[in-house]
């Protein structure tokens, strides 16, 4: 995305600060106004002071008086001018941030699946924080500077010309070299970001992978790797920071330039005028040639950190325009479901090069426990996906109740099914608020009774504060403890429809044998599809699919299907076997 789209899109989050932009300018202005009035009382009290025990004192503690409300006047404005202009970078950071987490929330799966989390994370965080810190700057120092600028440009015109002209001759020195600057910054603190990203990214897979590093032994290769990440983001850092800071000391030198060339002129002007560009006049001129110059070092910063911030915009206003998953449009919520689900020659990849799931059909009814078992990557798992409509089939249809789930809403499908996961997830919040998420309006007796059933009530009193205990903290609970709050957690929903995905991976077999009789209740009467590796989870199902490469190459019983001798008597043999 280039500089000027992304300017542009970036006003559209200063449109709702557009009162308070007014405010910062109409401030900024009183700021400017105090500060160039300061030079010009100053200038005039140094020609109260005539010679040697000739001094217009009335005039010169006027004068002075002047300079110091004046001054105070300034620095009250700067002050308001500061809040106001914190409340506009903050507040637009908190918008960039907003749309880029319901962003988040609406992005297709497979968008996801492929991006590193730390990525996404440095996107939403690190780099929204870069944009807001680079507006700050540009809100702060950009209005006071240009007005600045202007301001003494004026007043040395309407004073003396010819100074005017000195200084307006070397100033576009000042900005060809901010310009010349500006056009590489840019492009060098974009590589830094990206680079950033890249080891943020890597560290945070790292971090949370910790206990598999250590197990394989990688912690050396995994520093080889972060060291080189590590130097290429010096290496980006050091060449963005070279090209940022070149711009202050080239402004500096040519501001000194300025303020020469006004001392030079005004000195040969007091000589030769004869009283008519006074000695106060000088002093005036030299104090606005310091306040001339002075934003030109604040604007080269601005113009530095804001090509920055336009960095770190792009990559956030591109991950917001990221394309979304399909909305839900005009159709309408599905009912209670009966829990009957169709498929007709469902057809899925994740990638079109790799053919996964193909001529897919299963006809399950109402009540049905169907078990799918198979492989590591035989397609399990992604069926589940599809069934929640996680993603979209390529070809075919899949029907509940006789219904193409692509014809009413997702909430609403995804409210008739209960889905638990090998991989257990619990929102730091308390345990109450983890329970009751599926139903925020259950009562604490159901709350108690789902959790009784899925045998956690007893570890749950066991906490500090019970149901009240605050879950997040590293090692407070066992992963086997977990898997049982996210399992109580779909017992209090009582969904038509389950789903358990590895659902009692994380359990011991006597936990597991008792929560298998909680779920045997609870599936009473539900369709329910279970996903397992471990067959002697399976036995009691009513069908079970065994799948080989996308495709089901044997359904049955557990009798029906260890009589057959093919696919899944092999599967079996191999883990009973003696």
């Amino acid at each position: 995305m280039k500089r000027k789209q992304v300017f542009r899109k970036l006003l559209r989050y200063c449109r709702p600060y557009a009162f308070l932009l007014v405010c910062s300018v109409l401030c900024a202005l009183v700021v400017v106004a105090g500060q160039l009035l300061s030079p010009y009382f100053a200038g005039k009290a140094v020609d109260c002071i005539v010679s040697e025990g000739n001094i217009n004192r009335a005039a010169l503690l006027r004068n002075l008086i002047a300079v110091a409300a004046v001054s105070a006047l300034a620095t009250g404005f700067q002050w308001l001018l500061s809040l106001i202009n914190n409340r506009i970078a903050y507040g637009i950071l908190s918008s960039l941030r907003k749309d880029a987490f319901k962003k988040i929330e609406k992005l297709p799966l497979r968008y996801l699946d492929g991006r590193p989390y730390g990525d996404v994370t440095n996107t939403v965080i690190n780099d929204a924080e870069s944009v807001s810190e680079g507006l700050l700057l540009g809100f702060t120092q950009l209005y006071t500077g240009v007005l600045t600028i202007a301001g003494v440009l004026g007043i040395m015109l309407a004073v003396r010309w010819e100074i005017a002209l000195v200084v307006f001759c070397i100033t576009p020195v000042s900005f060809f070299v901010a310009r010349f600057i500006a056009s590489r910054t840019y492009k060098t603190y974009r590589v830094q970001t990206e680079t950033r990203a890249d080891a943020t990214a890597f560290a945070d897979e790292m971090i949370g992978n910790l206990k598999v590093v250590k197990a394989f032994s990688r912690e050396e290769e995994n520093e080889r790797i972060f060291g080189e990440k590590n130097e290429a983001l010096r290496k980006a850092s050091l060449r963005a920071v070279f090209f940022s800071s070149t711009t202050n000391p080239s402004t500096r030198f040519i501001n000194a330039l300025v303020y020469a060339a006004v001392a030079f002129a005004g000195a040969y002007l007091v000589i030769g005028t004869a009283g008519a560009f006074s000695v106060g006049t000088l002093t005036s001129f030299l104090q606005y040639a310091n306040q001339y110059t002075k934003p030109f070092n604040e604007i080269s910063e601005v113009v530095a950190e804001f090509q920055n911030a336009l960095a770190c915009a792009g990559r956030v206003l591109a991950f917001t325009e990221e394309p979304e998953e399909p909305d839900d449009g005009e159709n309408p919520a599905m009912g209670d479901a009966a829990g009957a689900v169709t498929m007709e020659n469902v057809a899925f990849s994740y990638d079109p090069a790799h053919e996964l799931i193909r001529h897919f059909d299963l006809n399950v009814r109402p009540g049905m426990r169907v078990a799918i078992v198979g492989p590591t990557g035989c397609g399990k798992t992604t069926l589940i996906g599809l069934i929640m409509r996680f993603y979209d089939v390529d070809e075919g249809a899949i029907y509940v109740d006789g219904t193409d789930i692509r014809t009413v809403t997702r909430a609403s499908l995804r409210k008739n099914i209960g889905m638990v996961l090998q991989e257990t997830w619990l929102k730091t919040a308390t345990v109450r608020e983890n329970l009751c998420m599926g139903r925020p309006d259950a009562t604490e007796e159901e709350m108690i009774a789902a959790a009784k059933a899925a045998k956690a009530h007893s570890f749950i009193l066991q906490l500090p504060q019970g149901y009240d205990t605050v879950l997040g903290e590293e090692g407070a609970l066992s992963e086997g403890q977990k898997q049982l709050l996210c399992i109580a957690r779909v017992m209090l929903c009582r969904p038509p429809m389950l789903i358990l995905d590895e659902a009692t991976s994380n359990l011991d077999t006597r936990t597991e044998k008792i929560v298998q009789e909680a779920f045997a209740a609870l599936m009473r009467g539900r369709t329910c599809f279970i996903v397992a590796h471990r067959l002697s989870t399976v036995r009691s199902a009513d069908l079970i699919l065994v799948m080989r490469d996308g495709k089901i190459v044997e359904r049955g019983t557990h009798e029906e299907l260890l009589a057959g001798g093919g696919f899944y008597t092999a599967l079996y043999r191999a883990q009973f076997a003696r």
